[in-house]
């Protein structure tokens, strides 16, 4: 079993981590010269079973968005001897944040850190679908190189163009930022209007049916939640040009993926790229995968090897707070801190 285990006699008086994927080895090293670390070393995610048979032993835990902590895993462990979580990403959707709560065990996240590198991922996308670049990688790979032609593999422009953002959090923002140096019209949406919004960015605050109709590009940069799951079908779809271009790096929930296959077969939209899918890992079968006009990555827009050491780091400060009874530095239930 992929499972790491100190030596018991050193860990003897060491609080135990249970870690669901193991990452830079320099930082566990430095936590395990104060904690007892329990890691699953497959590159895949643990079973749910594997985290309920070891999460009674865990005084913390760290996990990872694949990872499906309920209500049960955390009375489990509360019950037991867990005292923290902290999960190396922003959202923690995966995670029953309420109950924790109800057990006064704080919810570790990094947020902030991966906005800028996030926000250059769902740019590059952006980018990458409008000129057709994966499209004419693939061709040269395949040792197709057409003549040069007039309308050979023509793309759109983005200089100039609306870009619509659903979301304007931190990431939504810096979007706004990179769309100012292409002189782009840049319209949002977000729950509830906020006036300095507009100073901030130069962004114009519009309902979600008068994005999706005016918009060249959409790109979505929501939290997921019930209101969000499946914001965009088809009848969002149905709102927007023929030649947008969709683009995705928040949660794949958010998305009909099979409205979204239909749309862009009928040339509803021109063309989507999506970071994100609902289940993760995208079905082998699945129908988008052989449209040359969908770009599809492996939920890697905040993978740049400093943002991800960064977020680690983050994650390690979270849980020695916890297990020394110090409030957490990036916590995402602080009610319980009152």
């Amino acid at each position: 079993m992929p499972l790491l285990r100190p030596d018991t006699t050193s860990a003897m008086n060491k609080p135990t981590v249970l870690i669901t994927r193991s990452f830079f080895p320099g930082i566990l090293q430095k936590l395990s010269e104060k904690c007892s670390l329990l890691v699953w070393e497959d590159e895949s995610p643990p079973p749910y079973d594997w985290i309920k048979q070891h999460i009674p032993e865990a005084d913390a835990l760290i996990c990872m968005l694949t990872d499906k902590i309920d209500a049960e895993l955390i009375s489990l462990g509360a019950t037991n001897r867990l005292k923290v979580i902290s999960q190396i990403a922003v959202g923690v959707d995966n995670i029953a944040v309420s109950a924790a709560t109800t057990h006064k065990i704080p919810v570790g996240h990094t947020p902030g850190v991966l906005t800028e590198t996030t926000a250059d991922f769902a740019w590059s996308l952006m980018m990458a679908a409008a000129r057709r670049v994966v499209e004419s990688a693939v061709e040269v790979s395949h040792n197709i190189w057409r003549p040069w032609g007039p309308e050979v593999l023509c793309g759109a422009d983005v200089y100039g163009k609306t870009l619509g953002l659903i979301g304007f959090g931190r990431i939504g923002k810096a979007m706004a930022r990179r769309a100012a140096g292409f002189e782009m019209q840049v319209l949002y949406n977000e729950p509830r209007f906020k006036p300095e919004n507009a100073a901030i960015t130069n962004a114009r605050y519009v309902c979600l049916e008068e994005l999706l109709h005016e918009s060249d590009f959409v790109s979505l940069h929501a939290y997921l939640s019930e209101s969000s799951r499946g914001m965009i079908g088809k009848a969002q779809l149905g709102l927007m040009k023929p030649s947008a271009i969709l683009i995705n790096t928040g949660r794949g929930a958010m998305i009909d993926h099979d409205a979204l296959f239909d749309a862009i077969k009928r040339n509803t939209i021109a063309a989507a790229a999506l970071d994100v899918f609902d289940p993760e890992p995208i079905p082998q079968n699945h129908p988008l995968l052989g449209l040359p006009n969908v770009i599809i990555t492996p939920h890697i827009a905040s993978a740049s090897t400093a943002t991800r050491h960064q977020m680690a780091v983050m994650t390690i400060d979270n849980i020695l707070a916890g297990l020394e009874g110090r409030p957490i530095p990036y916590c995402a239930n602080p009610e319980i801190l009152k």
